[in-house]
């Protein structure tokens, strides 16, 4: 059987999400080939529910995977341990969460080689184009730092009040896990959600996410997209505490 792939002109306008490859096919979700990645094709992309995700070295890959895997933030699940540790690094002035610290840096962070080989994908174009996102108010970084060392990141785009998790990193046991938990704090604090995260996998459904049929997550898109988005993303330790007790 033959697939049809469209492949992108720098510029050009993304094919719909309908037209991704099928389940049937070797690559299910895949969308589009080329193109450029920059701010304005990442703001074009994430709008219709397409992110890219390839190999450093290889062409842009462009996908919107159906179904969707998708956490709602009261729906995060938060298990003993965890409940644990974070007890514990709020009751301890040396342990602080910042926001949009070091966006870049986290993005450094998550592509930094694991012992899993997660992470190798975001390569220095990923790290530039979306560094442009984050200058234009569209992308964020949360960050747990321990004295002055930061030691766990995640970053996300957000448009309106849509949030999209791309990749998370932690050097600390938890440290990840805690800034999820804030970051769904946030969320219900501020009427954002629910979180994109792409790719159905066993650890986002041990976190409280489900896989959605991608036709109900592009509604939900363009009706989160439309709704107001904070007007700054910042945090103090009060508002760190308050965000996490709900799980507590």
């Amino acid at each position: 059987m033959t697939w049809n792939l469209t492949h992108l002109r720098p510029g050009e306008a993304f094919p719909p999400p309908s037209a991704a490859l099928p389940a049937a096919s070797p690559y299910p979700g895949l969308l589009a080939i080329g193109g450029r990645v920059d701010a304005d094709s990442l703001r074009r992309a994430y709008a219709q529910g397409i992110f890219p995700w390839y190999a450093p070295g290889d062409p842009v890959l462009w996908w919107s995977t159906d179904p969707r895997m998708v956490l709602e933030p009261h729906a995060l699940r938060v298990h003993r341990s965890l409940r644990r540790s974070t007890r514990a690094r709020l009751a301890d002035a040396r342990w602080q969460l910042r926001v949009d610290a070091d966006f870049r840096g986290v993005m450094r962070d998550c592509a930094a080689p694991r012992r899993d080989g997660a992470g190798s994908w975001i390569s220095a174009e990923l790290v530039d184009a979306y560094g442009a996102l984050h200058d234009a108010g569209l992308a964020h970084s949360f960050e747990l730092y321990h004295d002055t060392q930061r030691v766990a990141g995640l970053y996300l785009v957000a448009l309106g009040a849509m949030l999209f998790g791309e990749s998370m990193v932690t050097r600390v046991t938890d440290g990840s896990k805690l800034l999820l938990m804030a970051l769904c704090g946030f969320a219900l604090r501020h009427g954002l959600g629910p979180i994109d995260c792409q790719q159905q996998t066993a650890h986002l459904a041990s976190l409280g996410a489900t896989p959605w049929p991608r036709q109900d997550f592009l509604r939900t898109l363009e009706d989160a997209r439309a709704r107001p988005a904070p007007a700054a993303w910042r945090y103090d330790a009060a508002q760190m505490r308050s965000d996490c007790a709900a799980w507590l």
